[in-house]
């Protein structure tokens, strides 16, 4: 440890603080029984499920069943964009119950205009028209579906090591081992391999041979499925879950050209990606390239009341100016999610939280990820930007092998998770990798707190290098 990390405080002297009445951490316990018996989660076998009790949550931080307090490395499933617990959308959900706490989507409802309002005027281009959804999963699936109804095609191409939600269509658009279970081959869906230079499919050695040599292998797939079978392209901006791995600028502006040439629709998958996560309203800006669709959920309102949407262009919401479109959901523009959206937004924007998140990235996040990585030969690779950010650990350096397999875990992987919850931080995980995805309003103090707590855990890592 250097000195300057010496001479920061421990997460230990940092943010808030609580104590936990033994009746409080009993209702945990109770809590945590009910759960076992009665609760199916997703995404696991149920009979080996240990999950973890929150008993409070509070800007960076959560307190688990038994009153001890992490910093939450994770932003939940990356979605916490402001924080825990912000006072004023919090009172903005209690003012919005106050008055109307649901309302039928085809009446006019003032939260859901002016969150209508806010959203597009950080959409990039002339993404001005909201269609709201519950959440990310079905925000996809109707973006597919507008996509089609537009062209008149069936076919969509994503890419391999992509995740866009776990409803059907979704599931399918999924390029990561969640859709194989899924996956009946009728779903129109056509995968390709993408930009990622440290594990590069075209045996690339630089950026620019991987741009160029990702497009040409997505040009061919497009010219050998047919151009005028496919009806849309669907993208991560920055691929969130895979990895965070940051496609080329001109990769991005050739899949416009791409699209633009063949007539396919362009949707941008910014349900993780969006919202100031990584530095930007909105991760597509980085690459100054605006989608036909952009999908969006999660950051929009931190996640405190289920909400998701498509940001629609012109030329696709006019196919729809005399044609009904044939969707809808119960709690489309729901009042009490909407009236938290509109607070996040404006807590964004008056607090200037999507610029300390850009700050935040290139002047600590990104130097220090950097520093660690000189250190500790399980580090593979750091990469990200803004407040999103992966680090891949390897078993070999050399070899890249990576410190889990591709669609699961190891014991060596869940050490450096229990080395990290033992020292007081939440990570995320995926395969062989720890994301490092505060809140956006994660401080400085905080995120260097966090990375010493990572950079000590990584020690378990080392252990394991060949």
């Amino acid at each position: 440890m250097t000195t300057e990390t010496s001479a920061r405080r421990g997460a230990e002297d940092l943010g808030p603080t609580r104590e936990f009445s033994a009746e409080a951490v009993e209702a945990g316990r109770h809590a945590y029984e009910l759960d076992r018996r009665h609760v199916f989660h997703s995404w696991s076998a149920q009979g080996s499920l240990d999950p973890m009790t929150i008993l409070a949550t509070e800007g960076s931080w959560i307190w688990d069943g038994e009153g001890r307090r992490l910093l939450d490395f994770s932003s939940q499933l990356v979605n916490t964009n402001i924080g825990h617990q912000h006072p004023s959308v919090v009172e903005a959900i209690r003012r919005q119950a106050a008055d109307i706490c649901t309302v039928a989507p085809q009446h006019v409802n003032p939260a859901r205009s002016r969150a209508a309002e806010l959203i597009a005027e950080h959409t990039p281009g002339d993404l001005d028209r909201i269609f709201f959804t519950n959440g990310g999963a079905d925000a996809n699936e109707h973006a597919v579906r507008m996509a089609r109804l537009h062209t008149g095609r069936y076919k969509v191409l994503s890419r391999y090591r992509s995740y866009h939600g776990g409803t059907d269509t979704a599931v399918n658009l999924t390029g990561d081992p969640r859709r194989w279970p899924n996956d009946y081959g009728d779903s129109g869906v056509v995968h390709f391999f993408g930009p990622f230079l440290y594990r590069s499919r075209f045996h690339a050695t630089t950026e620019e041979e991987e741009s160029q040599r990702a497009l040409e292998h997505l040009e061919e797939t497009v010219r050998l499925e047919g151009p005028e079978n496919i009806a849309a392209l669907v993208l991560e901006s920055i691929p969130g879950t895979s990895g965070i791995m940051i496609p080329p600028t001109s990769y991005m502006r050739g899949v416009r050209e791409l699209c633009d040439r063949h007539g396919i629709v362009l949707i941008a998958d910014e349900v993780m990606a969006g919202f100031g996560r990584s530095g930007r309203w909105f991760s597509v800006e980085h690459f100054d390239v605006v989608p036909d669709l952009l999908t969006f959920a999660k950051g929009v309102n931190s996640g405190y009341v289920p909400l998701g949407g498509v940001a629609i262009s012109p030329h696709i919401a006019e196919t729809f100016d005399q044609r009904p479109y044939p969707g809808g959901l119960t709690y489309s523009g729901h009042p009490l999610a909407t009236a938290s959206a509109v607070a996040t937004i404006e807590a964004m924007e008056s607090e200037g939280i999507v610029e300390h998140a850009a700050r935040l990235g290139e002047e600590t996040i990104g130097p220090r990820l950097r520093e660690i990585a000189e250190r500790h030969p399980s580090v593979g690779e750091v990469r990200g930007t803004g407040v999103f950010w992966a680090v891949e650990l390897v078993k070999d350096p050399e070899t890249k092998e990576p410190l889990a397999p591709y669609g699961g875990s190891s014991p060596e992987m869940a050490q450096v998770i229990a080395a990290c919850k033992e020292r007081g931080l939440l990570p995320f995980a995926n395969f062989n990798r720890i994301h490092v995805v505060p809140p956006c309003t994660v401080s400085e103090d905080e995120a260097h707190a966090g990375l010493d707590i990572l950079d000590a855990a990584l020690d378990v890592a080392d252990a394991a290098v060949r």
